[in-house]
């Protein structure tokens, strides 16, 4: 018998780089091109969504419902990693992402097209919102798959650092959204983006899909999923075996994530409303605030997770979490400052914490479940941490400026999404030497 078929997975022999590389690329354009779809709704929700789909409201109402679309989808997330998840852990990680970014693509390009209030009434908003329902159940199935095919492919010793590679989809997602917007709102009147300006970047969206799934065509199946195939370890109903086995890994991973998702909205969504709303900057600048502090992100995304990698997980997230809560007020009192300098200071802070925080908690929450569910067990807790955190937050964080007047208020929001997710990453414990063949039920 082999004896390296015996040895801990931290001591396995690292694959080849030029195999990583590829996985790392096709890993990146696709969560890049689902995030992007993801946030260019976002970001169309602050800016337009309440006078193209709302226009009987006031400005307020029509903004929380336009959030209020725009959240909808993170129930819809749930629902759509269990269905990928289940036909992931049975069928392959590689063919679930292929249909995911199908399917979204497919929403994304026809929010483009539809007519808005003004032409069809009542229906362009239930049209929007079921459009909306199905990204979120094209990403519940996406970002699972997309870190297994990175974090399952990897060397145990850079676990962490491929994760995170997979991470980078999101700001760079929300960079290009935000570059298509900001490019769309300078060159355009408001009349004109309003009319037509605003479905371009949902239309473009066709070019990355294309892209997208060119280079996951031409990834493998990841040898953990084989393996167990091999083996015959297939369970028949994966979502099933969590609720039975691993439910506290679900709960307690969805709410230790919490935060990331509170945080990465207040810089994307809120501050981007409440710059413009409140503070009185145009929608330009403000658009170029959250595009320069996406691309630190990029950069530090990769670092926090390779530190994971030589000091363990649980380190570096506490430090992201807790640096979240550290720099709550300051980065509102930067931005009530109205000096543009301050108010990029306070970005930069806010989104140093988050990547830290954001980086390796991919690898960390697939590193709690065993192969034959670990695509359910991972996307299902992640997406629960998006309706625990992300979801909320544009409306609560609304509501709460509309109360207070003051964008300060919002910090303590932010310090106790913090305070759950901290309680709840204490509660697990470290897995960063974990065997990815035999990790379970005794992760907490």
């Amino acid at each position: 018998m082999n004896s390296s078929a015996c040895a801990p997975d931290y001591l396995a022999t690292p694959q080849a780089p030029v195999n990583m590389r590829k996985v790392a690329v096709a890993s990146v354009i696709g969560t890049t091109v689902e995030w992007y779809d993801l946030f260019v709704f976002a970001t169309a929700s602050a800016l337009v969504f309440n006078k193209i789909f709302f226009p009987a409201f006031d400005a307020l109402v029509g903004t929380l419902l336009a959030f209020g679309t725009f959240a909808s989808a993170y129930g819809a997330r749930i629902v759509g990693a269990a269905l990928f998840g289940h036909f992931g852990d049975r069928l392959g990680r590689k063919s679930m992402l292929l249909i995911s970014l199908l399917v979204m693509g497919a929403a994304t390009f026809a929010i483009g097209l539809l007519p808005d209030y003004a032409t069809i009434g009542i229906w362009a908003p239930i049209l929007l919102l079921t459009l909306r329902i199905i990204q979120g159940l094209a990403l519940g199935g996406e970002w699972g798959g997309a870190v297994l095919m990175a974090v399952e492919h990897a060397p145990a010793h850079q676990r962490g650092l491929y994760g995170s590679w997979v991470q980078i989809g999101v700001p760079a997602g929300t960079m290009i959204a935000n570059l298509a917007f900001l490019a769309i709102a300078s060159s355009l009147s408001t009349e004109d983006l309003l009319a037509w300006g605003w479905r371009i970047p949902f239309l473009g969206s066709v070019l990355l899909i294309a892209v997208g799934l060119y280079i996951r065509l031409n990834i493998t199946e990841t040898p953990a999923f084989n393996q167990a195939q091999e083996r015959d370890q297939e369970v028949k109903v994966p979502l099933a075996e969590i609720c039975r086995k691993y439910w506290k890994q679900v709960l307690l991973g969805g709410i230790a994530t919490m935060s990331t998702g509170s945080s990465f909205n207040i810089i994307v969504a809120f501050g981007l409303t409440y710059g413009t709303q409140t503070l009185g900057f145009t929608r330009p600048v403000m658009l170029s605030v959250v595009l320069a502090s996406c691309a630190l992100c990029i950069f530090l995304l990769p670092a926090f997770g390779a530190l994971s990698d030589r000091w363990g997980r649980k380190p570096v997230i506490i430090g992201g979490i807790v640096a979240e809560a550290l720099v709550a007020f300051p980065m509102f009192w930067l931005m009530d400052t109205r000096e543009l300098p301050l108010v990029f200071l306070g970005y930069m802070l806010l989104m140093t914490a988050f990547a830290a925080n954001y980086g390796p908690i991919a690898t960390f929450l697939a590193e709690l479940f065993g192969t034959k569910v670990r695509y359910s067990g991972l996307s299902v807790a992640y997406m629960l941490s998006g309706l625990l955190g992300s979801a909320a937050t544009p409306m609560v964080t609304t509501a709460l400026l509309n109360w207070t007047g003051k964008g300060s208020s919002v910090a303590w929001y932010l310090i106790g999404s913090a305070l759950l997710s901290l309680i709840a990453l204490l509660l697990l414990t470290e897995t960063f030497k974990r065997d990815l063949t035999t990790a379970g039920p005794k992760s907490t």
